[in-house]
């Protein structure tokens, strides 16, 4: 059999020729340590000129396009552009990140800058807004951001004089931008008649509020606060792209060509024109020029770095050269020398030493270039043209040897045979042309068997074969030189190839994913010694292979770097080397081949740490070799908790159904009932598919979930307390280290996690908006002031929180698979452990982000599935467990060992002081010392070992365990099957909490005259309950299969069983022994009845769509309820025993004559008036009220009416119980509603006296108690909800004042912020020089009017002639009469000791001072203001905040508001 296992040796990234200079700028700067920092493709390249050196920094994922250097010149700033691009900031020593922003920008990052301390990093977006962000990037916070402009941004910079200042310039716009709190305010630059309105594609700050621009047309803009005082022109030719500011003056660089420096003030010092230099050519464009000292970096749009000295500036340096713009296809290696030639669609041909790593040779052809090839003797370079035609040319000198032109479309292949005497040419004309290099590259065969284009070819050692692939995937053989096609495959038997560059084929079957584009691989490469083969792909990853690789997704290593597709990949003659080239970042990279046995002595280094793990062994087909997965795992993998519809949606879904409501509301509705209800006692515990999720608390009270609920159960008194702050399903829980607060995580469509006090019940932080469908991990740090959460979503996001302020610290996809656990190292709360799927990763915090580093395995094992995770006595020390039952050790992110634990997977695993305590599916405990070296004591869960005085039956022995946890002298141990344990060291177990196991809860019934209830389960088991305070389970018997209903008879003796294979049993109530079993039916037994009084008939309702009744005596079937046209749901029988009424899923209310199962028409009135012996049919007149809104989209599964008739309780397919008076009439009924079911509720009963209802949960396995309160009986009232589903517009409505004011819309008034414009130039700055006031900023008067007529074109003149010119004076607001009361409260304050008066009228606030009566303004706001309040706290005097329609909230300081009008 094949091995598919990832190849043991692996590649090193050594050099990257090219230099990203088109589309971007500013790129280029030398760092503290005299290194030269820039990127290419999706690398950051750090490069020390002195030692000819490159380090890189490999963090991001696709192309990057900006980069900052911080002021300290050593840690760096990286964007990229992509779905969800992210900026990186990293360290230029150890190349290694720092921090991670994410998750605002869109499309793309395009430009960065630092600020003067380096403390802040401001980002300009892609998106169609440009949107600009403020950072607090060690932290990874947001800390503004706003829309930048509607047009492209190209450079934007902080006021290094002014803090909180900046400026940002772009397609015909500059911005000058103030940071006041959070909110990012920009001014546009005033062009006014000193300068065009134009493009500004570069800035640079100077002192005293100046700003240096570089333009489209070649001058430079010189700005003075927001207006344009001056420009310098023709300071270039062309557009300038970019400046660059330090100590010395500043450096400008542009399309023409020239590097020009200039001193502080902006007077020119020197030129260089670097067009007219030795290694200068027509059209070289400058994009980039960073000066230090008396050095010079420039980068150009041609991708060369030149570096100049000043006093030699003639003389430029070239340290760096790639290919320009356009597609790079064409790579070939020289058959002996350590070269290699590439050739690119900017139609240069160059040859690279990857010894000296440098350009040794270039050579401009007349076509684009798309393939190349060298001869076998190393003389001639063979070249592939766009256009059809193909060149030969000399080695030795670049000279041309034939040009030759066969074809029409693109030669895409060629290559020289082994021998020498041949060139196979393959073209897009689908035909292989075989040349003569003897006779001149005289042609002498054709090979035209393929229907697409040639895409790659292989020549045999012997040169008389040749294999093609071509664009259809099709792999074809000539025979040489004829060029005849071979259908014998018997032929081809023995046949070795020289190379292997096919990309189908037996031996590279292994390559392709499973569900691939037959064109997604570009390239193939076969190291024949080494017994590996590269390949390189459309998603810019270049892949590690074994060859041959038969079987369909083989395993590989895979290497990022290259951005987009990756065009061809190629071992160096040596095979010492691999190149690869790029596509659209037309750069080389050149990677070190490092074999096994080099690995051995390397494995101390620790695996490259990135945020898309670029030395991943994992397949695209991973889990095709695992080991068969365990089942229990296997079936929780497979659990889904995606909800159709989420308890989120119901306020939409109520607004859908408006007209429904409408008809509703003009009817009178019932009152809700005055009685309630309060949650008393919840049997289950959530252990199926959940672990560690079980805890005793500061006060020795033990805290867990089940359904919706966090109960803290007190096991003296047997008494629980809840936490019903959730709505739906919980699936985690994690213990703060102080043991008082608990948090947990829920199911949801914007899911959340609660943290809450297990003393007061009382939530201390609700945190949500990023885990979508779920949380399913959660993890407190050791200080308790961060925590950890884990989601369900596709990507298994991992967040980091500072739960306190409700804060997202970081965030990171986690893995395709599914994480089981979170865990935060104790001793350092930045780092964390998470382990699941065949995963375990370690991860530290960076920013906004986190980095993971795989677990290393190395010789040790493969890799596993995890299960739990601990960390152990020291920083470094984390201990795993595997689904196979073994730990693992780990120190740092190496596996030391793995110690054998467990028989099947190890669930669960507590750290002590001094050891560890593991369980696992053998239902083993065992207690092990610190190093994992000796097993101490284990405890077997086994029904022998349970306590005399411990209530409840252990339904098996060795349950599998899902979660220990250690305290008060005990072993806390919780089971799949839903039981919770107490395990005394010295051995006895004490059972303190059951529930049904995983399968859905449906069958529910209370017994006629006891505290008892019994309930059936999907889990195959009946079990009868005991409902007074002891609360345990009496009985419990498997069942041959699972059920769906059950019935005590009316005297209690015996209880009636209906399964899901269409039989059903008569049980002795007691003992639960067989008495009697029937099966007519196939289907599921949905409902079952005995008849009142003395029992003696059964009604079994089937999912057939019939009732079959039987009489108890004789034991015989004498009736069949006929007629309904769907499942049956719900049956009642009258109190004579003699009529039974029926609902289907068909929503029919059908009635049946018992015995003989007669169907009878009844009309409305009459049902009303029978008496019936039960009522839980949710069908009819009397309780057409029930029934939601939202009808269509969700079920009433369950009713049950209390023994007076007066209250009706419910349960529906949302997870609500709710109260209804009876009869409920008319449509939409009010009620009281509980939540404490996650999914549907199943059923609900009435106990024999009304004192408790009884509701069990289909989806989560509980059986939930409540006690029945009175009217007047007001207790603390936990989710009493007086809501319905209609609110109080029917019930006597508002005030009409209130009325019309809830009724006001300010949406339609936003336009309002398009007829003032913001923007232009105001008519007081038009002429003269800005006043004192104005240069700091204080504007009088300074809203523009407001006009309704269109804005004259720009370059519009009109003909001033005649006229005189008047000066434009300023308006100043006086006085406003008006105060906005009419739909503001709260509003008018005194201040300064009743002094002035503060309030507010249109969008100016105004303080009124009522000893001279005048008025100062404070007119910021841009809308109306419709509130405002003042800071009472002694220490902010004075300041008010006024609130605005449009979004922003503006704080005002009245001190300098009464001095002047801030």
């Amino acid at each position: 059999m094949a091995d598919r296992s990832a190849p043991s040796c692996h590649l090193r990234l050594e050099w990257v020729y090219g230099y990203r200079g088109h589309q971007c700028r500013n790129n280029l700067y030398y760092t503290a340590a005299k290194e030269i920092v820039y990127f290419v493709a999706g690398v950051g390249v750090v490069y020390s000129p002195r030692e000819h050196r490159q380090k890189f920094y490999l963090g991001h994922q696709d192309d990057i396009i900006s980069l900052a250097l911080h002021p300290e010149r050593v840690l760096v700033a990286t964007g990229q552009v992509g779905k969800e691009p992210y900026i990186c900031v990293w360290d230029s020593y150890t190349v290694q990140t720092v921090s991670v922003l994410k998750d605002v920008h869109t499309h793309g990052i395009a430009c960065l800058a630092f600020d003067l301390d380096g403390q802040r990093l401001v980002s300009v977006g892609l998106d169609s807004k440009n949107t600009v962000c403020v950072w607090d990037w060690r932290k990874g916070k947001l800390l503004s951001m706003a829309p930048g402009h509607t047009d492209r941004i190209f450079d934007i910079s902080w006021d290094l004089y002014q803090p909180n200042k900046l400026v940002s310039c772009g397609v015909k716009h500059i911005k000058f931008w103030s940071l006041c709190g959070n909110s990012l305010t920009p001014k546009r630059g005033v062009f006014g008649k000193t300068g065009d309105l134009q493009t500004i594609l570069c800035l640079a700050c100077a002192r005293d509020e100046v700003t240096y621009s570089g333009a489209l047309n070649g001058d430079i803009y010189v700005w003075k606060g927001i207006n344009l005082v001056r420009t310098i022109q023709g300071a270039h030719a062309a557009g300038i792209f970019s400046m660059n500011a330090c100590e010395e003056g500043f450096a400008t660089g542009g399309r023409d060509g020239c590097v020009r420096l200039w001193d502080l003030n902006f007077k020119p010092i020197t030129v260089i024109d670097l067009r007219e230099t030795d290694q200068g050519y027509k059209g070289l464009s400058v994009r980039s020029v960073c000066w230090r000292g008396d050095h010079i970096l420039v980068g150009t749009q041609d991708s060369e770095i030149f570096e100049i000295v000043v006093h030699e500036r003639n003389k430029p340096f070239l340290i760096m050269q790639g290919h320009c713009e356009g597609e790079l296809w064409a790579l070939a290696v020289h058959p002996t020398k350590p070269l290699a030639m590439t050739g690119s669609d900017d139609r240069s041909v160059r040859i690279w030493s990857l010894i000296d790593h440098a350009l040794i040779a270039r050579c401009n052809m007349e076509e684009p270039i798309r393939c190349a090839a060298v001869s076998t003797d190393g003389i001639h370079l063979a070249l592939g043209m766009k256009d059809g035609s193909f060149t030969v040319l000399r080695v030795r000198d670049m000279t041309e040897v034939v040009h030759i032109k066969d074809r029409k479309e693109a030669i895409h292949e060629l290559k020289y045979s082994p021998d020498g005497n041949f060139l196979a040419v393959g073209s897009n004309d689908s035909s292989v042309d075989i040349y003569g290099v003897v006779q001149r590259y005289k042609k002498v065969g054709e090979c035209i068997g393929s229907l697409s284009f040639i895409t790659h070819m292989d020549w045999s050692s012997d040169s008389k074969y040749i294999q093609t692939n071509d664009g259809n995937g099709k792999r074809l053989f000539y025979r040489m030189p004829s060029g005849k096609e071979v259908t014998n495959k018997e032929e081809l038997k023995g046949v070795q190839w020289a190379s292997w560059t096919c990309v189908s084929g037996v031996e590279v079957n292994g390559i392709w994913p499973k569900y691939s584009d037959i064109n997604d691989i570009n390239s193939v490469d076969a190291n024949f010694i080494g017994q590996v083969m590269v390949t390189a792909d459309d998603y810019g990853i270049v892949k590690l292979f074994r060859y041959p690789c038969l079987r369909k997704g083989a395993k590989f290593k895979k290497y990022l770097g290259h951005s987009a597709h990756v065009t061809n990949v190629r071992w160096s003659h040596d095979h010492q080397w691999v190149v690869s080239i790029g596509g659209a970042d037309h750069s080389v990279f050149q990677w070190k081949f490092v074999p096994d046995r080099k690995l051995k002595d390397s494995l101390h280094i620790a695996p490259q740490e990135s945020l898309v793990d670029s030395n991943s062994d994992e397949s695209d087909s991973d889990q095709s070799d695992v080991p068969e997965l365990d089942s229990e795992i296997e079936q929780e993998t497979q659990i889904t908790y995606r909800r159709q519809v989420y308890k989120e949606d119901l306020p939409q879904l109520k607004e859908q159904c408006k007209e429904k409501r409408k008809s509703a509301a003009s009817k009178r509705r019932e009152r809700a009932p005055g009685n309630s209800i309060r949650l008393h006692f919840v049997h289950g515990y959530r252990g199926y598919d959940c672990r560690s999720n079980l805890f005793y608390t500061q006060t020795g009270e033990i805290v867990y979930h089940v359904a919706a609920v966090g109960v803290v159960y007190n096991r003296q008194q047997n008494t629980q307390r809840f936490y019903l702050g959730h709505d739906d399903d919980i699936l985690c829980l994690a213990i703060h280290p102080l043991k008082d607060y608990v948090a947990t995580g829920q199911v949801g469509r914007d899911s959340s996690i609660h943290i809450w006090d297990t003393e007061t019940i009382k939530p201390l932080s609700v945190l949500k908006g990023y885990h979508q469908y779920g949380v399913c991990a959660v993890d407190f740090s050791a200080d308790g002031k961060r925590l950890a959460s884990v989601g369900i979503d596709d990507n298994h996001t991992i967040v980091l929180w500072d739960w306190k302020k409700g804060e997202k610290l970081s965030a990171v996809r986690g893995s395709k698979d599914k994480i089981f656990v979170v865990k935060i190292n104790p001793y350092m709360p930045e780092k964390l452990i998470t382990v699941g799927i065949k995963h375990l990763k370690f991860w530290r915090r960076a920013g906004g982000g986190l980095i993971g580093r795989k677990g290393c395995i190395g010789a040790m094992g493969r890799a596993d599935t995890m299960m739990c995770a601990v960390y152990g006595w020291t920083e470094e020390m984390a201990f795993s467990g595997t689904s196979t039952g073994d730990v693992c050790i780990w120190r740092d992110v190496f596996l030391i060992k793995t110690v054998k634990a467990h028989d099947g997977p190890v669930f669960s695993m507590h750290a002590l002081e001094k050891g560890f305590v593991t369980g696992g599916k053998d239902g083993v405990v065992a207690l092990w010392d610190d190093t994992f070296e000796r097993c101490l004591k284990t405890y077997a869960i086994k029904r022998a070992a349970l306590a005399p005085g411990s209530k409840g039956l252990l339904l098996e022995d060795n349950p599998s365990i899902r979660a220990i946890s250690l305290g008060h002298g005990h072993i806390l141990v919780g089971t799949k099957n839903g039981e919770i344990l107490e395990v005394d060291k010295s051995g006895p177990i004490t059972l303190l909490v059951q529930g049904h196991m995983e399968g859905e809860v449906w069958g529910l019934a209370t017994h006629p005259h006891l505290p008892i209830c019994a309930t059936v389960s999907d889990d195959k088991t009946l079990r009868i309950w005991d409902l007074s305070p002891s609360h345990c389970m009496l009985a419990v018997r498997k069942l041959k299969k699972g059920g769906r209903c059950c019935c005590f008879s009316p005297d209690g003796k015996a209880l009636a069983v209906g399964l899901n294979d269409g039989s059903f049993l008569i049980v002795n109530a007691d003992t639960l022994e067989d008495l009697v079993s029937f099966q007519h039916r196939k289907d599921v037994i949905s409902e079952i009845r005995f008849s009142p009084g003395a029992g003696k008939y059964l009604a079994v309702a089937s999912c057939d769509n019939f009732v079959d009744i039987y009489n108890v005596m004789s034991s015989k079937r004498v009736g069949i309820c006929k007629g309904a046209s769907s499942y049956i749901t719900h049956l009642d029988w009258d109190i004579r025993g003699k009529l039974l009424q029926v609902n289907t899923g068909a929503k029919e209310q059908l009635f049946f004559e018992a015995p003989r199962g007669k169907k009878q028409t009844i009309p409305t009135l009459e049902v009303e008036k029978i008496g019936w012996a039960s009522w839980t049919s949710v069908l009819g007149s009397c309780c057409e009220g029930i029934w939601p809104i939202i009808g269509e989209v969700t079920d009433v599964t369950a009713s049950c009416l209390t023994s007076d008739s007066k209250v009706l309780a419910t349960g529906d397919d949302f997870g609500f119980v709710k109260l209804f008076r009876y009869p409920a009439k008319g449509k939409f009924g009010k009620f009281k509603r509980y939540v404490a079911h996650s999914t549907h509720v199943t059923n609900v009963r009435w106990t024999y006296d009304d004192s408790l209802l009884v509701t069990v949960g289909g989806a989560d396995t509980s059986l939930m108690l409540w006690t029945y309160e009175m009217e007047g009986h007001r207790d603390s009232r936990q989710c009493d909800s007086e809501e319905s589903d209609l609110d109080s517009e029917e019930d006597g409505g508002y005030d009409s004042d209130v009325t019309r004011e809830n009724e006001i819309n300010y949406t339609i008034k936003a336009l309002s912020t398009n007829i003032r414009p913001m923007f232009g130039i105001k008519p007081h700055l038009q002429q003269k020089e800005p006043t004192l006031d104005e240069r700091q900023g204080v504007v009088r008067g300074s809203r523009p009017p407001v006009s309704r007529a269109l804005p004259q074109p720009e370059k519009l003149q009109t003909n001033n002639v005649g006229k005189k010119k008047r000066p434009i004076e300023d308006l100043i607001l006086e006085l406003v009469f008006g105060y906005r009361g009419k739909d503001c409260r709260n509003n008018v304050h005194y201040l300064n000791d009743g002094a002035d008066v503060i309030y507010h009228t249109a969008s100016i606030g105004i303080l009124y001072n009522v000893a001279t009566g005048s008025q100062s303004f404070y007119q910021e706001h841009n809308d109306d203001i419709l509130c405002l309040t003042v800071n009472q706290h002694p220490k902010f005097t004075n300041i008010v905040a006024t609130g605005q329609e449009t979004q922003q909230i503006c704080q005002l300081q009245l001190l300098l508001f009464m001095c002047g009008m801030q």
